[in-house]
């Protein structure tokens, strides 16, 4: 198991374990997104394609600083996030 800290004096565990925390954010016109995907390479443009089809999507870069491989392939790390209305979130959850 890899302890090592990254350079914000966190280990990748803890930057996981906060990750998992993140799950929904308001933008600044008070609407509601929720995380739908954490992630990068390929499987990031299959998920972003498949949101699309859902609602409303929204990319956001995250800092890979921690995340090994993707710091040594020189990755982007993305979350996708989704905006639906209240009736189809119902559906889906």
């Amino acid at each position: 198991m890899n302890d090592k800290k990254d350079i914000q004096g966190k280990t990748i565990q803890e930057r996981m374990a906060e990750e998992e925390q993140v799950q929904e954010k308001t933008d600044a016109q008070g609407r509601k997104w929720r995380k739908a995907y954490f992630g990068g390479g390929e499987h990031f443009k299959n998920w972003l394609a498949q949101c699309k089809e859902l609602g409303e999507v929204m990319v956001e870069e995250v800092d890979p600083t921690g995340y090994k491989c993707f710091e040594e392939g020189g990755e982007k790390l993305y979350r996708i996030w989704l905006r639906m209305d209240a009736t189809k979130e119902d559906d889906l959850f």
